[in-house]
């Protein structure tokens, strides 16, 4: 009993320290964002104030760049989700010749380097002449996200039971009433979960962001410009924003999830 005790006092001091680690670096950015001072490097601790909060709006130039990365995210997302989704479909029913290679080839934009496929990505678009700017940034992104939306809706397919397809041609529905009516349905737990990790990673990008994205400013790389100089508070009031908008989802999603289950198993 005692070693048992020692072991769960030893898992919970351990555990502590894992969320503290994970956790304190955001919580500098987040007690920052209410820092008084105003000069560089804006680390020194001047007093309480929401001041930020309010310059934040007159920052254009930063809400602009959270803009352009929000619709870059979405319109990305999208197109990744509709792309790969389709692939893995595809690559679940069909069989023919370089299956296998192309299958190995789709871990190539997730092993990858970055800065490689930044690098290819910008001799691509030089190539074609295809100025740098929001257009290049989506084609990026749909790029490396393409196959992180496949690995989750074919991982989803391991388990698809094809009779129900065959029972739902049998009813009468052709194979387009049946691929949305039931196939996607089915799907929808792997699409949903590709398709958030696809926005979750156009959001984060910064290094191939860095080679395409012309006179189209991210949010991440105008964080990145900031360091320079050091990271302004309105940039950790912004970032704080995120991050409760990132909270609340996460508890909403949850809070729903939980009272499903509960439901089903009362």
């Amino acid at each position: 009993m005692r070693k048992g005790k020692k072991i769960q006092k030893l898992s919970v001091v351990f555990c502590t320290f894992v969320y503290i680690f994970l956790f304190l670096p955001i919580s500098v950015i987040v007690v920052n964002s209410f820092n008084a001072t105003t000069t560089k490097p804006y680390m020194s601790w001047k007093g309480f104030t929401l001041e930020w909060y309010a310059k934040l709006w007159e920052n254009t130039s930063l809400l602009e760049s959270f803009g352009n990365t929000m619709i870059i995210a979405v319109v990305s997302t999208c197109l990744a989700t509709a792309v790969g989704t389709l692939a893995a479909v595809g690559m679940y029913r069909y069989k023919f010749k370089g299956k296998g290679l192309i299958d190995g080839l789709l871990y190539i934009p997730v092993v990858i380097p970055e800065i490689v496929l930044g690098i290819s990505l910008l001799t691509i678009f030089a190539q074609v002449n295809i100025p740098r700017g929001m257009l290049t940034l989506i084609l990026a992104h749909v790029t490396f996200c393409i196959p992180f939306v496949i690995f989750n809706v074919r991982a989803r397919l391991y388990g698809y039971d094809n009779s129900v397809e065959e029972a739902s041609l049998d009813l009468g529905a052709n194979r387009i009433v049946t691929f949305f009516k039931v196939t996607l349905p089915i799907l929808s737990p792997g699409i949903l979960g590709g398709a958030l990790l696809a926005f979750t990673l156009s959001i984060d990008d910064v290094i191939i962001s860095y080679f395409v994205y012309g006179q189209t400013k991210t949010y991440p790389l105008k964080v990145m410009e900031s360091v320079k100089s050091g990271v302004a508070p309105d940039v950790n009031a912004l970032s704080t924003l995120i991050l409760i908008g990132t909270i609340l989802f996460v508890v909403l999603t949850q809070g729903d999830f939980f009272k499903k289950k509960r439901l089903q198993e009362d």
